[in-house]
């Protein structure tokens, strides 16, 4: 008989994070990650006491993976608080499930602002941009700003908007130029 496989924790995270990228965190079990790593539920509950503890961990990483992708994702606007709106746009487009999880779900571990802010102090340094740039109330401007982003996004998520990077672009520059009008 042959020998059984060892399965790492890490290995157990990994899977259970692509389950959650590519089907939802509903379809997160002990039994569809087994099946998909191939092993045993056994090594799953020998790393995490519940499915609870587990999802957590599935949260920080997809935490992670958000701030890589906030990181690479090409900075178009000249505005604050322009590249995050279109990361976040993008974000929801092009990671559905990891977005539900993050940004919609009753998993939240983090606020919106945390999850934006990231170890970088992304929405930190855009408020300090806005302020500079003459707007008082740069936090206010951000609250602002942020409701018409989440509803973009949320927008992007369903599919009912179609607009291009560009067009999108174009649209947050004008939202930004707008909101920061009224506020002076």
């Amino acid at each position: 008989m042959p020998r059984k496989q060892c399965i790492s924790g890490e290995q157990i995270l990994d899977t259970a994070f692509e389950i959650a990228r590519q089907e939802g965190i509903e379809a997160l079990t002990a039994r569809r990650i087994a099946q998909k790593a191939e092993c045993s539920t056994q090594p799953i509950f020998r790393v995490y006491q519940s499915m609870e503890e587990l999802c957590v961990d599935v949260y920080e990483k997809s935490a992670e993976f958000f701030e890589d992708f906030y990181e690479f994702y090409p900075k178009m606007g000249k505005n604050p608080f322009v590249n995050l709106g279109m990361t976040y746009i993008a974000f929801a487009k092009s990671e559905k499930f990891l977005f539900r999880f993050l940004f919609l779900s009753k998993w939240k571990q983090k606020t919106m602002l945390e999850l934006m802010d990231g170890k970088n102090e992304n929405v930190s340094m855009e408020i300090k941009r806005a302020f500079e740039a003459g707007n008082e109330d740069a936090e206010g401007l951000f609250t602002e700003m942020w409701m018409f982003v989440h509803g973009a996004a949320c927008m992007a998520l369903t599919g009912d908007y179609h607009f291009s990077d560009v067009q999108l672009l174009a649209l947050l520059e004008r939202a930004y130029g707008a909101f920061s009008e009224k506020m002076s």
